[in-house]
């Protein structure tokens, strides 16, 4: 193959397929050939331009793959081989400038977010940026993750949102045995956050959901670690923990999408000196319920969290190799080429149905598929 094909999204709601020249590969680069890209709300909000671009782009960060060319310099650096499956970071890091050297290359000088994968200027060569392709380009600032030989492409797709369960369920809040968890919001990585709270020690663990769109999901809670599932349409969170165990929660974690009421109920769920952890975007200024006050009365630590690290996505693929969550098992939609954008559209609500639990794309895939992976 001398060409890689490729979804770019021109502008809001439109999709175009093209083709790319496959890049010559040197000494400090390489080229990974797309096996799947696990999809999450940032790819709808792209889509519906919630999340504003200037420039046409190819979406798709949540990669998998096995790395097809490879320069000597790449291999030794990165630590992998052709032929090796891989999952790939997010951000990039130059691994010189000062956030790179202590750890926080999410703020890298020369990457951060202008470079992050499924963000990127299609037009700047050799354009193959992001995860809805064939083949993505691997700059020398790539960082690269070994898959366990257990985990299948699909599966593994998931080391994006465990690891995210990882950092905003339990490092950042620094989550401890015995601790009280409430989760907000029971998509991919609110079920993520969950299972990783309960596999850190998390004494009793709530997810809350809104109505229909959510109750397959809360269904499926408990099977991840959830004590106590909450479709908030129908029950106050406060009075169902009040009930369940008499406290409120030593540590929120509000991962919801374009849900301002929220922060509210996060405050309020937090117990005098607990720790919330905002890593869903409210998606409006407005914030119904939230009261500031209670944050001086309860003398609460409220912490932004933006993306993972490599170290959480190795738990994240240490942990799914255990099989101690179904992860494998979970309910979940396949996309190649021409399904993805009816996919997207049920995501982002603008066509009718329930999206799925965890929704893939595969450029192989040759219709919807749903179920376990294979």
């Amino acid at each position: 193959m001398t060409v890689a094909t490729a979804l770019v999204l021109d502008s809001p709601r439109s999709f175009a397929r093209r083709q790319f020249d496959l890049p010559n590969i040197g000494a400090t680069d390489g080229l990974l050939r797309i096996e799947a890209c696990g999809l999450c709300g940032t790819d709808h909000e792209q889509f519906t331009g919630h999340l504003p671009h200037r420039h046409a782009f190819i979406p798709g960060h949540e990669v998998v793959g096995i790395v097809e060319e490879l320069g000597e310099q790449a291999a030794e650096l990165w630590g992998v081989s052709v032929g090796q499956r891989v999952a790939v970071e997010v951000f990039q890091s130059c691994r010189q400038c000062e956030p790179c050297r202590t750890g926080i290359y999410r703020r890298c000088i020369r990457n951060g977010m202008a470079t992050m994968i499924g963000f990127t200027d299609v037009d700047q060569p050799p354009g193959l940026g992001g995860g809805y392709a064939t083949h993505l380009y691997l700059g020398p600032d790539s960082m690269l993750l070994p898959v366990p030989d257990a985990l299948d492409p699909v599966t593994a797709t998931l080391f994006n949102p465990l690891g995210a369960g990882i950092r905003w369920g339990v490092e950042v809040p620094e989550t401890k045995p015995g601790d009280v968890v409430a989760i907000l919001g029971p998509g991919i990585r609110g079920l993520c956050a969950a299972a990783a709270a309960k596999d850190a020690g998390a004494e009793f663990v709530m997810i809350t959901g809104l109505g229909e769109r959510d109750a397959e999901r809360l269904a499926l809670a408990p099977a991840f670690g959830v004590d106590l599932a909450v479709d908030v349409a129908e029950t106050d969170p406060n009075q169902a923990l009040r009930a369940a165990i008499g406290t409120k929660a030593d540590v929120v974690v509000d991962v919801t999408a374009k849900a301002p009421a929220a922060l509210g109920q996060a405050v309020s769920l937090a117990r005098p000196g607990g720790t919330i952890v905002l890593a869903g975007t409210r998606g409006s200024l407005e914030t119904p319920g939230f009261d500031p006050d209670h944050i001086v009365y309860k003398e609460l630590r409220i912490l932004g969290a933006l993306g993972v690290d490599v170290a959480a996505y190795r738990q994240a693929l240490d942990l799914l190799v255990t099989g101690r969550y179904p992860f494998a098992d979970l309910p979940r939609q396949i996309a190649g080429f021409d399904d993805l954008e009816p996919l997207i559209q049920v995501m982002a609500g603008d066509r009718p149905g329930t999206p799925p639990i965890h929704g893939v794309f595969a450029p192989d895939a040759r219709s919807n598929n749903k179920g376990p992976a294979t």
